[in-house]
């Protein structure tokens, strides 16, 4: 086993996101050069450098995590894990005066408390440097340090460095969240989703804190969404990366302009949310790209080049009762029909029943997980004509 850990050496990452969004994640990693050699349901691994994954943590908008691959071995019992984990030089990774957290992802029918694996991973790692340097780490749930990620699957074990830490999707902006509001990362993977690249104007009636609007300006100026928090986990170890980290950040700024972004509107009927969002732009350093207007979702006034309109209304679960809602269904319906011919239009929905009372004929259905609830963000072609019924 080598006695350092190499950061330019090619080996297994694990990509980590939400349900539904592997195949939007898959888009980006070839955009970025990388190859999917496995995928499921919430991940897709390929081959990386951890100096390559220091530039998937910059740039990628609907992961969840990068995780670069330390150690892989035959895992049959709890003895054999911690024997393997006590045998990887982690005094070359994690100082003895530091912090490190371990999560894990455990399927073992020997294992019945999911905690026990974190708990041997984490004395296995805490004696190794005590017996190499004399001193230990604490260890704790904090992963805003260096965080260590097992899965362990049958007799198979991996173990990771988790390089970002805390999820990608904490981007660092949204100051005043305002109700219920849209995790980034799922925001990024429903713009992505409908088709939206930054080309075409883009308008986002009932926009809350003003998620999807943001997501979109970051998407249109070609911005790297990690660029806007300074906390890796990755920057806690031993390993010498200032540099290199330092080059990133720079080649990723250089990529964003603000030149040539179609227009982007953002309304909401509610001035506590337009606040929000003006705030929240701002932080995220987008507040000149995005118009943000306070009415009535059908008053949202649309530029005369069409693009796309994406709103996210209440499910009737969570926020308000269904009876309540279904005139707002209805009156969506009407909107895409009257004021956007020739617009791509979307809604982004958790309640099959109401998006009935849209009443149009949908070109496409795409399935996403918003936290435990299953939605689907609903597409609708908008031509002149007359209205259809839903099929």
């Amino acid at each position: 086993m080598s006695q350092s850990v190499n950061p330019h050496k090619k080996t297994l990452t694990r990509v980590t996101c939400a349900p539904y969004i592997p195949p939007i994640l898959r888009d980006e990693l070839e955009a970025l050069g990388h190859e999917a050699q496995n995928e499921d349901h919430v991940a897709i691994d390929i081959g990386a450098t951890l100096v390559e994954c220091l530039d998937l943590c910059l740039k990628l908008r609907t992961a969840h995590h990068v995780l670069w691959l330390l150690s892989r071995f035959r895992c049959p019992s709890p003895e054999a894990l911690y024997t393997q984990v006590a045998a990887f030089p982690w005094e070359t990774l994690i100082p003895n005066d530091s912090f490190f957290c371990v999560t894990s992802n455990v399927t073992n029918p020997k294992i019945d408390n999911t905690m026990y694996p974190n708990l041997v991973v984490k004395d296995a790692i805490v004696d190794r440097i005590t017996k190499h340097t004399g001193a230990r780490p604490d260890s704790g749930s904090d992963r805003s340090r260096i965080v260590i990620h097992l899965t362990w699957k049958g007799d198979r074990a991996w173990v990771y460095l988790n390089v970002n830490g805390v999820r990608l999707s904490d981007r660092g902006y949204r100051k005043l969240p305002h109700d219920a509001p849209m995790r980034e990362t799922l925001a990024a993977a429903v713009l992505l989703g409908a088709g939206y690249d930054g080309t075409r104007p883009f308008v986002n009636p009932m926009c809350g804190s003003g998620t999807l609007a943001i997501e979109a300006a970051l998407i249109a100026a070609k911005r790297a969404p990690g660029l806007l928090r300074s906390n890796y986990a990755f920057g806690h170890t031993m390993l010498d990366l200032d540099d290199t980290w330092r080059s990133a950040r720079v080649a990723a700024r250089k990529l964003g302009t603000s030149e040539g972004v179609p227009p982007i509107l953002a309304s909401d009927h509610d001035p506590r949310a337009i606040e929000a969002a003006k705030r929240n732009a701002k932080t995220a350093g987008v507040d000149h790209l995005i118009e943000f207007i306070e009415c009535d979702f059908a008053d949202t006034p649309m530029p005369d080049e069409p693009g796309d309109v994406i709103l996210n209304p209440e499910y009737g679960l969570r926020l308000g009762d269904q009876s309540v809602l279904e005139p707002t269904y209805e009156r969506i319906g009407d909107y895409f029909k009257q004021r956007c011919p020739g617009w791509s239009g979307h809604v982004f929905t958790g309640n099959r029943d109401l998006s009935k009372r849209i009443g149009l004929r949908t070109s496409r259905r795409t399935p996403f997980m918003n936290s435990q609830i299953e939605c689907r963000l609903l597409t609708y072609e908008m031509y002149s004509g007359s209205r259809q019924t839903q099929g």
